[in-house]
């Protein structure tokens, strides 16, 4: 059997390793080399394509709705609900006190005296009946009713004679108590008196007045 002497020397050690770089130099320009001859080849081999990407397709119409079918009714817009507007400031109401016066008092009237009537001419000659002034009321004219009701009595009376003699208004003074009887002195009073007018100091007839009573006594059969 033949031994190998594995012992090595540093010129061996040297060797190896120069020859490992060679080689790996060797490898590295083979790669490259051919890596790019590849590529290359790769390259005059292909052929550029214009591919032209055709449009899309129009988009198809919806079908038209089928008749006398009720179409769905577009839902009105939504309303806007209404602005809130705020309530207007009011003012609190302005309270004034009026501190009123007390009433004036009521002006005081002094009633004024009516005016004097004109002054009457002075009567020199009275008035004078004409005939008996018994005859002017009598037994005759009492009230049938007075006698009756045994009504008696005095009735006072003033009467108003014009400047022509005549009575123009009767007026009672003192009431018998009965109005029939009162009433009936100054009808016939008027009716029947006559007088002969008062005169003044010239002699011309004036008006005047002349005051009496009639006595009612209910005659004894």
């Amino acid at each position: 059997m033949a031994y190998v002497d594995n012992k090595h020397g540093p010129e061996k050690v040297v060797a190896l390793f120069f020859t490992a770089i060679i080689f790996g130099a060797f490898a590295y320009a083979f790669v490259t080399g051919l890596a790019y001859n590849v590529i290359k080849k790769v390259a005059s081999d292909m052929k550029v394509i214009d591919v032209n990407t055709p449009p899309p397709p129009p988009p198809k119409k919806p079908p038209p709705p089928p008749k006398n079918v009720p179409q769905p009714k577009t839902p009105p817009p939504p309303v806007a609900p209404p602005p809130i507007v705020a309530p207007p400031v009011v003012a609190p109401p302005i309270i004034s006190t009026v501190t009123k016066a007390p009433p004036a008092p009521p002006p005081v009237i002094t009633p004024q005296a009516p005016p004097a009537p004109p002054p009457k001419p002075s009567q020199a000659v009275a008035p004078k009946p004409r005939g008996n002034p018994g005859g002017w009321v009598t037994t005759e004219d009492y009230p049938p009713g007075a006698i009756r009701n045994n009504e008696q009595g005095r009735t006072g009376f003033k009467l108003e004679i014009g400047a022509n003699g005549r009575v123009t208004n009767c007026t009672v003074t003192s009431s018998s108590g009965f109005s029939d009887l009162d009433q009936t002195a100054c009808r016939e009073l008027q009716r029947r008196a006559r007088f002969s007018p008062a005169k003044d100091a010239a002699g011309n007839d004036i008006p005047s007045t002349y005051s009496s009573s009639v006595l009612w006594q209910i005659p004894k059969d």
